[in-house]
C-alpha cells in the first residue's frame, strides 16, 4: 500500500508512464476522515471511469476546517487507509484550498466528484474545461458522512 501513496513529482512521472502505455486517467479528492461506505462507493465509481484512479487526500490543515476536532485521523494514516481500496491506483496528499493545481499538473481524463455536488459546483470545473478533461459526478447518494458518524459515536 505504501507504495500507492506518492509524492507529486512521482506522482506525476507515474501518470506520464501510464499515459505513454496508453492508459486513461481519473482522479478523485476528499479528507476521508474516517473511511465509510459512501466513500468507498465513491472511489469505487471513480475507478470505473477510467484505466487508473489517483485520489488526492487533504492534509491536515484543510481537514481541520471541517469542525472541531477534525480530522480524526492524520492525513498520513488517511491516505494509507485510501490505498488499501483495491480500485486505488496512487494517492497523494495536497495542500491547497482545492485540487486545481494537482488537476493542471497532471490533466486527467476525467475529474470524479461526489453526488453531492452537480456539474456546475465543482470548484475546479474551469481548470478541468480548460484542459480538454471531462467532470463525472459519480457514487450513492450523499446520505453517509463522517459528521453524521462521529455524532452518533458521541450519542
Amino acid at each position: 500500500m505504501a507504495d500507492k501513496i506518492l509524492t507529486r513529482d512521482a506522482l506525476a512521472a507515474a501518470v506520464a508512464a501510464d499515459r505513454t502505455a496508453g492508459l486513461t486517467i481519473a482522479f478523485a479528492n476528499g479528507c476521508f476522515d474516517l473511511l465509510h461506505v459512501g466513500h468507498v462507493r465513491y472511489l469505487q465509481a471513480a475507478a470505473a471511469e477510467a484505466d487508473r484512479l489517483v485520489v488526492a487526500v487533504n492534509d491536515d490543515e484543510a481537514a481541520s476546517a471541517k469542525g472541531p476536532g477534525r480530522p480524526v485521523l492524520p492525513a498520513a494514516v488517511r491516505a494509507e487507509l485510501v490505498a488499501a481500496i483495491r480500485s486505488v491506483d496512487y494517492v497523494t496528499i495536497f495542500s491547497e484550498p482545492t485540487v486545481a493545481p494537482l488537476l493542471t499538473l497532471l490533466r486527467p481524463d476525467v475529474h470524479c466528484k461526489g453526488t453531492d455536488y452537480t456539474i456546475e459546483t465543482v470548484p475546479e470545473r474551469e481548470t478541468v474545461r480548460a484542459y480538454g478533461g471531462r467532470i463525472a459526478i459519480v457514487g450513492d447518494p450523499k446520505d453517509h458522512s463522517t459528521r453524521d458518524l462521529l455524532a452518533r459515536i458521541r450519542r
